[in-house]
């Protein structure tokens, strides 16, 4: 297992290196139908759409031809032709009610039934912010992909820690706004599984990105081999929105998803602490506001930061040390480096104090500098 998880750590996972384009379509319109609600939702809007052409191609056609036929020399006198029919106006005026009400309905139905999650679903938390997703499997287990399980309801319980965003699965026709200070539930049913690529192609990959982010687009499979539907913001939510995508992984039986959440939930007792850092860098969304190359982004980078002395926007300034990192983890708005905004969640109860000091340990890894040792204390003679 240490070897695989080894593997992944030459392929970054942040939001900005998804890339994504969509799921590939299954029919002119939309991606494939993957869960109980997209059969229903693509009939609907065949519907509407269809019975507006019904209504829109006779009227374009007979505009096109009362023009040419009542089209008069330049100069002609206008002729007035008014004319009263009530049974044709109570026609044009019932009729059309009467079939907006019945696609109201039809649509009403579908609605309610997406909003209605079904009692025993199985529950995922869903954190959104600026901008990537933490899914809470329970357990201490945290990541940015989210795993559920074929023909299983699920349900998410999302939460945002900043502005209002939006969650929007398009293969499984799923949306649903998360307004900040509440908690926000949606629920669907998948019905396609991902598949899993072979050894080989999945080594080929991983070895062509060694060292560069996960491109998913390319690949079309997440770093442990997955295929994935596509998981979008669709609430516009800053200057990163369009990076903040994700990947969705329907397993076949809850036997496999438990066995991947048992992978991924703890550190394994033999993987040293800065490789432990790095996954859970990627993991956790770090990556996607704070770069390890020294660019800047929505936070400091973190190349040579550990060890270094920054201005804070109080004023002061401060050596990062341990304890400064952990309190920036745990309480990210106490002391902000100057020139940055307080937009970084905190993660209190989200990592580990061993996964706090992996991070730390990864931190001294990318830096050139250590803090300089405390100056001993005078003794009197």
């Amino acid at each position: 297992m240490i070897a695989a998880i080894e593997n992944l750590m030459q392929v970054p996972f942040h939001s900005g290196s998804l890339g994504f384009l969509a799921d590939i379509e299954d029919s002119f319109w939309f991606p494939k139908q993957a869960s109980s609600f997209a059969a229903e939702v693509d009939w609907v809007y065949d519907m509407i759409l269809y019975v507006c052409l019904v209504f829109f191609i006779p009227m374009m056609a007979f505009m096109v031809w009362t023009m040419i036929k009542y089209t008069k020399a330049k100069g002609t006198k206008a002729e007035s032709q008014l004319s009263h029919h009530t049974a044709l106006e109570l026609t044009w005026s019932v009729g059309p009610s009467i079939l907006l009400v019945w696609m109201f309905v039809q649509g009403s139905i579908s609605y309610l039934d997406m909003r209605t999650p079904p009692e025993g679903s199985y529950d995922v938390g869903v954190q959104a912010f600026k901008w990537g997703w933490t899914m809470d499997y329970g357990a201490g287990t945290f990541h940015p992909e989210l795993h559920i399980v074929k023909d299983e309801p699920t349900k998410l319980s999302m939460r945002s820690t900043d502005v209002i965003h939006s969650l929007f699965v398009p293969a499984f026709r799923a949306k649903k706004d998360i307004v900040p200070g509440r908690y926000n539930y949606m629920w669907f049913k998948p019905t396609v599984a991902s598949e899993k690529v072979s050894d080989d192609v999945l080594a080929k990959a991983t070895e062509q990105n060694k060292g560069v982010p996960w491109d998913y687009d390319k690949h079309q499979f997440t770093p442990e081999g997955y295929t994935f539907f596509d998981l979008y913001c669709t609430e516009y939510c800053g200057t990163n929105h369009s990076e903040m995508q994700t990947a969705v992984v329907v397993h076949e039986t809850q036997e496999e998803l438990d066995a991947w959440i048992k992978a991924n939930s703890v550190k394994p007792p033999d993987m040293p602490p800065a490789t432990w850092g790095n996954l859970m860098y990627n993991r956790r969304g770090c990556s996607g506001c704070h770069s390890i190359d020294g660019t800047k982004l929505v936070g400091p980078s973190f190349k040579d930061l550990y060890g270094s002395r920054h201005g804070l926007t109080s004023g002061d300034e401060v050596v990062v040390d341990d304890n400064y990192i952990r309190e920036s983890i745990l309480m990210p708005k106490a002391k902000v480096v100057a020139g940055y905004q307080p937009v970084m969640p905190s993660y209190k109860g989200q990592l580990s104090d061993d996964d706090i000091a992996s991070i730390i340990e990864y931190l001294k890894e990318l830096s050139s500098t250590q803090p300089a040792p405390a100056e001993p204390a005078m003794t009197a003679n």
